[in-house]
């Protein structure tokens, strides 16, 4: 993190001279006692019972994990942090302990270290999603600003150190005066919200600090506000205060000057903001907008409230303002805006978006080294691992000490499968920040991946001490416990994890280890998907005495209705792929209306969109809205599928925008209705995007360059695409009867679509108690019986070739499909059937 400018602001120096007081061992931090005493000293009439204490420093320890070392406690940082985020009124502190600044800045010496608050007071906090509000910029001077009075400079230390800046501050002396009354009022409201919080909680000493916390089902990262004060519960005293506003805000549009008036709603705006009171924040910034709305600041200080009060879409569009205003007003926030830009499109899931505005951050300004580990993170999301090195790298060149970067290359090192300079990455992470949960979960992980299984437990372990709610780690501490051959603890870790989470999977598979007695191979093929299964157990733990895989040649078809082995496999592949994106949830219509709507002539535009390149972002747009159904994080996933599988391989240069058309040919085939309509929504699409359609047909051409997509999207083979290849020109055309005939071909075309369609249709069928021999699981789906030596297996072990190791000396084996339940109880009745006809022959 980068220091400097504010060392000698009123604000740090009283942070200081707080910390100094309390710093009593003079280790430079303030351990669990020190901190009892610095809230029971800035609280005096507050009467604190042990639990309530506990309670508190327990929060604070939390909430800024990045700023504790060990036992030593908080760090002067975090203090100053804390403050800087509103958690406690450094004003009322410094007065409630009856210190006084120095006249010098010699009170400084022992800790020079200042806060770069345009740059740090609003980022993310390290080792999170990009959740946390964006950053605060320094505010740009009019041309010719008045000297502030005496009087004024003594009234700037009740404020933040941007009152006093002179590329941030406050301009007018009219203004002083409306802040003075802003701030009185601001306090009354304050002191009657304690005195009624006072006998329900810990009494006047408000944390407001904002963190990420996942919800109970693992899903998107969620800003929760801790502390967050309910100033409607005041009722009428809340009222009282907003009508004192108005009436600040009535005066203040009555200055004498609209330069007046817009510092007095910026000025309002900012102290508004620093007691988290955004709506009439908002309003502040909003009135400045239309004051001056050729101003940068008003639209970008509109965005961070936006996003305080969770409102991204619109947050975004203040952004986007404050961009269009920096058009005219070249302003030097533009770095900024992109940053926080990025940071709302990636808090809604957009990542390829956010890695457009990261870009052109670091373009702006090339020693953003926050900007390039924001990048070098979104590209990481998705997919594109050496882009990302790339940008991480300079991040780290430019601050060697950015713990978050260092755990986030680890990340992508163990991505790329360079897993010692991965380990390597991790450990720096960790000297940088001992507690960087992250960094310890990602170095776990990479143990577990490589089989060090004993060693990546403990480490879940720590974790799970730093932050006892963190079911992820509890999930993979059970897996390494397996690993390791701790069956008793490994299932206890699998109760805990299932308590934390709920998750039905998990209660599935605490189940199934306790049927097992005689090792944990069937536990482990529940996880044998590895990312398959919420991305956290790999396969490397299977106990491999269980099973042999046999050659693809020793599976016979005991009739045409059995899905040969190979075809399966491929079908079971993009039904994963269509699990994971969600995409079997959007109705292929709903791709067909978005297909109308970009590719075909939009009457009320004067230009005709029919151009077949689109940027990926604005195809992301596109994505995002077909599946508005899913939270940010199940979205980011969805993203990286779709652009690691699709999206790279269209793009073969790089260039940033793909076919259009083609992409939405190749979606068609995994949305949601029947297979007619998937296959016509997908030639339309090839339709639309073709220069040289006649009667509605698409080139062979077309044709094969969409056969060869859809076999390296989902059938994963190595061919690449070149679309612009025209060394054979072809000019044979086909009809939508010709190219189903020819999609539908296993050997010219795709091949799978029917079996896709069964498996979606079949994916919760049970088989009653059969189980597969070799997973040991309930058979799901398919099911494939061996009619000579009896075993069953669920459909992906049979893709797989495996069968049980009882079973090897067979030459070959013979399997009849079992589809449904009918065909189960047909079985059963033919076993009942068979002894009751040999006892009539008797």
């Amino acid at each position: 993190m980068a220091y400097g400018g504010h060392a000698s602001s009123i604000h740090f120096r009283k942070v200081l001279k707080i910390f100094t007081k309390f710093d009593v061992n003079n280790d430079g931090h303030l351990n669990r006692e020190e901190m009892t005493a610095l809230v029971l000293a800035v609280n005096p009439k507050v009467d604190f019972n042990d639990e309530q204490i506990a309670a508190i420093l327990d929060e604070v320890f939390r909430t800024y994990g990045d700023y504790i070392d060990g036992d030593q406690g908080l760090s002067f940082d975090g203090l100053l942090q804390t403050y800087y985020d509103g958690a406690g009124d450094i004003d009322r502190d410094f007065n409630a302990l009856g210190l006084e600044l120095d006249k010098e800045n010699g009170d400084i010496t022992k800790h020079n270290r200042s806060i770069d608050l345009a740059d740090e007071a609003f980022s993310s906090p390290a080792g999170s999603p990009p959740e946390s509000p964006p950053e605060f910029p320094p505010e740009s001077p009019p041309e010719s600003p008045p000297e502030s009075p005496p009087e004024t400079t003594r009234r700037k230390q009740s404020l933040g150190s941007w009152a006093e800046s002179p590329t941030n501050g406050i301009v007018y002396e009219s203004t002083w005066d409306l802040v003075d009354e802003l701030e009185t009022e601001i306090r009354e409201l304050e002191l009657k919200m304690n005195q009624r919080r006072k006998k329900d909680d810990m009494g006047s000493l408000t944390f407001g600090w904002v963190r990420d916390a996942e919800s109970r089902d693992g899903s998107a990262a969620t800003q929760i506000v801790i502390g967050k004060r309910p100033w409607e519960d005041i009722g009428p005293d809340y009222l009282n205060f907003q009508k004192a506003v108005a009436e600040i805000w009535k005066r203040a549009d009555q200055g004498r000057t609209q330069d007046e008036a817009y510092d007095a709603h910026m000025a309002s705006g900012r102290i508004l903001f620093d007691h988290r009171l955004y709506k009439e924040a908002l309003s502040s910034f909003r009135r400045a907008a239309q004051i001056r709305p050729v101003k940068v600041k008003p639209h970008f200080q509109e965005g961070n409230t936006l996003f305080a009060l969770g409102r991204i879409t619109e947050a975004r569009e203040a952004y986007n303002s404050a961009l269009q205003a920096a058009e005219e007003d070249s302003d030097c926030l533009v770095p900024q805006i992109h940053v926080n830009l990025g940071i709302a499109l990636e808090s809604e899931g957009m990542l390829l978006g956010a890695t457009e505005h990261y870009k052109e951050a670091a373009i702006k300004e090339p020693k953003h080294y926050r900007a390039l580990k924001l990048l070098g993170s979104a590209l990481y999301g998705v997919g594109e691992y050496r882009a990302a090195k790339e940008a991480l790298l300079e991040a780290i060149s430019l601050n060697p000490d950015y713990a978050d970067a260092h755990c986030e290359l680890g990340s992508v090192l163990h991505a790329l499968g360079d897993h010692d300079e991965a380990s390597a990455e991790f450990e720096r992470a960790l000297e940088l920040r001992p507690n960087h949960i992250e960094a310890l979960y990602n170095l776990a992980t990479l143990l577990k991946d490589i089989g060090r299984y004993q060693k990546a437990a403990m480490l879940y372990q720590k974790i799970l001490i730093l932050q006892e709610d963190h079911w992820r780690a509890q999930l993979n501490r059970a897996v390494s416990l397996l690993g390791a051959g701790d069956i008793d603890e490994s299932r206890r870790a699998f109760k805990e994890a299932y308590k934390m989470t709920g998750r039905s999977e998990l209660h599935d598979a605490i189940a199934h280890l306790q049927q097992m007695e005689n090792g944990h191979q069937g536990l482990l093929s529940f996880f044998k998907g590895g990312d398959t299964n919420f991305g956290v157990v790999s396969n490397d733990i299977m106990a491999k005495d269980n099973f042999i895989v046999v050659e693809p040649t020793r599976f016979r078809r005991v009739n045409a209705k059995t899905t040969p082995r190979q075809l399966l496999a491929f079908a079971l592949d993009v039904r994963q792929f269509q699990k994971h994106t969600r995409f079997n949830r959007c109705d292929v219509s709903n791709l067909k209306r978005e297909l109308s709507q970009v590719l075909l002539p939009n009457p009320s535009q004067q230009t005709i969109v029919s151009e077949k390149m689109i940027r990926k972002d604005a195809l992301e747009n596109i994505v995002h809205s077909l599946l508005s159904f899913l939270k940010p994080e199940a979205f980011q996933g969805a993203i990286k599928l779709v652009n690691e599988r699709i999206l790279l391989p269209i793009d073969s240069t790089a260039s940033g925008r793909v076919d259009l058309g083609m992409v939405f040919s190749v979606f068609a085939l995994i949305c949601g209705g029947s297979l007619e309509r998937r296959k016509r929504v997908a030639f339309d699409a090839l339709v639309f995007r073709s220069p040289r359609t006649i009667d509605g047909e698409i080139s062979n051409k077309d044709l094969k360059d969409y056969i060869k997509l859809l076999r390296i999207a989902y059938l994963r083979t190595k061919d690449e695409i070149n679309s612009n290849d025209n060394v054979t020109e072809d000019h044979t055309t086909l009809s939508f009867p010709e190219f189903a005939e020819v999609l539908d071909d296993p050997d010219s075309g795709f091949g799978i679509l029917n079996i896709l369609s069964k498996l979606e249709m079949e994916d919760h069928v049970r088989h009653g108690r059969h189980l597969c021999a070799v997973c040991c699981y309930p058979i799901t789906g398919p099911r494939f019986k061996e009619t000579k030596v009896k075993f069953n297996l669920c459909s992906l072990c049979y893709s797989s070739g495996k069968v049980p190791s009882s079973s090897k000396h067979e030459e070959n084996y013979h399997f009849k499909e079992l589809n449904g339940e009918t065909n189960t109880v047909k079985e059963k009745l033919q076993n009942y059937r068979q002894p009751f006809k040999s006892c009539l022959q008797e």
